[in-house]
């Protein structure tokens, strides 16, 4: 039987600078920005049992609607022994400021007109509330995909005040992670509806949002995940490709499931203002080099590359492990073998409870070690 989504004990919002604009690294400011955050578990006496989990492109400050394994008693965030927060990013449509929030400047949702937002932009705003939560030093600081750029961010930017760091299928984009991201923000500018990002809420471009979606479920999976689940089967709702242009595979009709459910949960312009965050992610910005700002980082880090992952390959991901060791930090590379690509962080989350159990639990390895000793990887 499947256990109940655990709830968070506490869930609000918290206007950043106590109202005052928000100055962004692109050179904008928003008038005025507020972050949506969920809270399990409580803080001790101490304040220093607080884990900071950041969740990925589509995902909200409710860490265990999308992460519920790693909640279950005797687990890496159980919250009898730790406080967990969530805190959603800016950009998004799930309660911080994004694109569909009202700009108090012109009194009308920003739309096409948000601007960039960078990972230290989102960062910087997280420490805001945590240090208005009066923690001084988080326990460790967890995410995958663009969550793992938070995750490595915040150890780059505040290395006092972040004791581990937990990073799964995160690094620079490479040329193809760049190519695939515009191509499918192609798609929902392309779409009729998409009205130069002025759109109604209540009438998405749904289509081209669709199209985004299916497209980045392929490269968060594999070609070995994807023989494995339909081959070469037609749809199986009967129809047959052999007979008919409007006929599907397999495949294709499950493509097309998850564009569809998508449209009920996600805003298609805030779909382009994280994914152009994702793509501007560079831990150089802000320092002299990225070998400068590696330099900083104090907190025990853990790095972890996914053997199928073709959005953030494993030799992309180590190779930014290596340079956090080369700069002396304590480092370790984890390489996780799984058919299920990039999603392997959260289709197969049973894997991630050691790696974050070490992170959490454990003392700091020596930095040149290569493999994380007892992490059962």
């Amino acid at each position: 039987m499947t256990q109940p989504t655990l709830q968070p004990d506490f869930e609000g919002d918290f206007l950043l600078g106590g109202g005052a604009p928000f100055a962004l690294e692109s050179g904008s400011a928003l008038p005025q920005a507020s972050l949506h955050y969920a809270i399990y578990g409580k803080l001790n006496e101490a304040r220093d049992n607080a884990i900071l989990v950041c969740h990925a492109l589509t995902g909200s400050a409710r860490v265990a609607d999308w992460w519920p394994d790693l909640f279950r008693d005797g687990h890496p965030l159980d919250v009898e022994k730790h406080c967990v927060l969530g805190i959603n990013v800016l950009g998004s449509c799930y309660g911080s400021t994004g694109p569909q929030s009202v700009n108090p400047a012109t009194g009308k949702r920003y739309g096409a007109d948000f601007p960039v937002v960078s990972i230290r932009d989102i960062v910087r705003a997280q420490a805001e509330l945590i240090e208005h939560l009066g923690i001084r030093q988080l326990r460790a600081v967890l995410g995958g995909s663009i969550g793992g750029m938070q995750a490595l961010q915040w150890a780059v930017d505040y290395p006092e005040r972040v004791a581990g760091c937990f990073s799964v299928g995160a690094a620079p984009l490479s040329a193809m992670g760049l190519a695939l991201n515009h191509l499918q923000r192609e798609n929902i500018r392309l779409d009729p509806a998409w009205l130069g990002g002025n759109y109604d809420p209540a009438a998405q471009p749904t289509r081209g949002l669709a199209l985004a979606r299916g497209l980045a479920t392929c490269s968060y999976k594999s070609s070995a995940l994807f023989t494995e689940r339909f081959g070469r089967n037609p749809d199986r709702s009967g129809e047959d490709p052999r007979q008919s242009h409007a006929a599907r595979y397999d495949v294709a009709g499950y493509l097309d499931y998850q564009g569809k459910i998508f449209n009920e949960r996600f805003d298609a312009n805030s779909y382009l203002v994280i994914s152009r965050t994702m793509d501007t992610f560079d831990l150089a910005r802000g320092h002299v080099s990225e070998a400068d700002a590696l330099k900083r980082i104090r907190a025990r880090v853990l790095v972890v590359g996914i053997s199928s992952d073709w959005l953030f390959p494993p030799a992309d991901v180590h190779a930014l492990a290596e340079r956090i060791q080369n700069a002396n930090a304590v480092c370790n590379y984890i390489e996780l073998h799984s058919n299920h690509g990039h999603d392997a962080f959260l289709a197969e989350a049973s894997n991630m409870r050691p790696l974050i159990e070490y992170i959490v639990q454990s003392g700091a390895p020596h930095a040149q070690e290569k493999d994380c000793v007892g992490c059962g990887a």
